[in-house]
């Protein structure tokens, strides 16, 4: 989902934003929803896990420095492609995209096995799970 009903009762819509740690760390890219008349923002549910994972690897005590969200995690590069092609992507343009990186990584993935790389195969896995997760939270929203 791309949006969701705000507590104000309005419309809150995925954005791109950068999220500051300990007042040294820009995280750019985590998508974020917003809404435009009460200013309230809260990170996407499906991206929570790897930024708080992020931020637990940088510690309590930072220096200084900038990561891009969407090298972390490939649901925000998804957004982050979406968002290249649109101010607000729809859900059928993301859908699209979701499937060229799923397929993406899968042909990546072969040729790790291939290669005898266990390291990237992990790396692979663990991207390849970021979507699958995604889509089972999307599916379960809609549900009944």
């Amino acid at each position: 989902m791309l949006q969701k009903i705000c507590s104000c009762g309005q419309t809150m819509r995925i954005k791109l934003r950068t999220v500051i740690y300990s007042g040294k760390v820009e995280i750019d890219n985590v998508p974020v929803y917003t809404c435009k008349k009460c200013s309230r923002s809260e990170v996407y549910p499906i991206v929570k896990p790897d930024l708080t994972g992020l931020i637990g690897k940088l510690g309590a005590r930072p220096e200084k420095q900038i990561f891009r969200f969407n090298e972390w995690n490939e649901w925000a590069n998804i957004l982050v492609e979406a968002c290249n092609t649109t101010k607000q992507p729809d859900m059928a343009a993301v859908e699209r995209l979701k499937a060229d990186r799923i397929d993406m990584l899968l042909d990546l993935y072969s040729l790790a096995e291939k290669l005898g790389d266990g390291e990237w195969k992990e790396d692979l896995s663990k991207r390849l799970a970021q979507i699958s997760h995604s889509a089972h939270i999307h599916k379960s929203a809609v549900a009944p």
